[in-house]
């Protein structure tokens, strides 16, 4: 098993380990700067072809799968072979020929190709967006720790002021009792 990882804390973990794929290149970390569909394609092309030359026997994505700003998914999907989808209750499966259009050809050499970039993208910006809400709930908690800790303090400091005046308050009092007295 190998690892390409794309995004510059996955290429820290894995850059120095066993994992790590040393024949494709370190393009990943710049991948999520500016994160477009003509950044991603050239990687993907470079996947497949590494697939298709038989270096690789099968590819698996592993992502941050978006659920909403709290909440991200690790999830795992096969990328390289394509698997069909499962097939529905075999009494209604029938042996049909089908019409394609456009011809075989043209699915295999521009559309499945096309579809596979799609696929790497959508991962991609799944990880991108998982990562913002991540931030954002970070950020969130971050931000509720410190206005709980500037009530506290400011508690801490009203009772201190409240106890400095009573103090000044006993004093100027005792000192008014000693010239009385």
């Amino acid at each position: 098993m190998r690892v390409l990882s794309i995004g510059k804390k996955a290429i820290d973990l894995y850059r120095r380990g066993p994992l790590h794929d040393a024949t494709l290149p370190d393009t990943g970390a710049s991948l999520f700067d500016g994160l477009s569909f003509d950044k991603v394609a050239p990687m993907a092309e470079l996947i497949m072809a590494k697939f298709a030359s038989g270096d690789y026997d099968r590819i698996d994505l592993v992502y941050n799968k978006f659920k909403n700003a709290a909440v991200q998914i690790v999830t795992r999907e096969q990328y390289l072979p394509i698997v069909p989808p499962a097939k529905g209750d075999s009494k209604q499966a029938t042996k049909s020929e089908y019409i394609m259009e456009p011809d075989r050809r043209t699915i295999v050499e521009e559309i499945i190709p096309k579809s596979l970039k799609i696929q790497l993208y959508k991962a991609m910006l799944d990880s991108f967006a998982s990562e913002h809400g991540a931030r954002m709930t970070a950020m969130h908690k971050a931000t509720d720790n410190a206005d709980s800790l500037l009530k506290d303090l400011r508690l801490s400091y009203n009772k201190a002021r409240q106890a400095a005046i009573t103090n000044e308050i006993l004093e100027i009092v005792g000192g008014a009792e000693a010239l009385k007295g």
